[in-house]
């Protein structure tokens, strides 16, 4: 497979895939959408006690409270990072600028260009094998 498709693709996939997921995932929901800022988004924002909503994002007691299940003794640790990651997105000015500029796009584009940087320097070393 030629370098660019194989970048393109390991770029759009994970796009396309969350696409596909979110707007399957959107018939099944019953309650009524969250709007904000003039969006309508997938989930409510409704107190649910069995599945996260906005709630959750707004609420995150209430999500600790009814929806975690497994390591619930390491809060302490976890809150740390969680709130500091929080307070850091703030610090900016436009926490939601931020949130979507760092954790939708930087990172996921970081971990892409690094995952397919280590499959270009694979094919180097398997060329410098098959040539040496």
């Amino acid at each position: 497979m030629k370098p660019i498709f194989r970048t393109a693709i390991i770029f759009l996939l994970p796009f396309v895939l969350m696409i596909i997921i979110n707007e399957s995932f959107r018939l099944s929901i019953k309650e009524p959408p969250y709007h904000k800022y003039g969006f309508a988004t997938i989930n409510s924002s409704d107190k649910i006690s069995d599945k996260c909503t906005w709630n959750c994002h707004n609420n995150t007691s209430y999500c600790k409270a009814h929806h975690v299940k497994f390591l619930r003794d390491s809060f302490s640790k976890a809150d740390q990072l969680y709130y500091g990651e929080i307070k850091l997105l703030r610090s900016t000015g436009n926490y939601g600028l931020a949130n979507i500029a760092i954790l939708v796009i930087l990172i996921p584009f970081l971990i892409l260009y690094f995952f397919i940087k280590g499959l270009n320097i694979r094919n180097e070393i398997q060329k410098l094998k098959q040539n040496g």
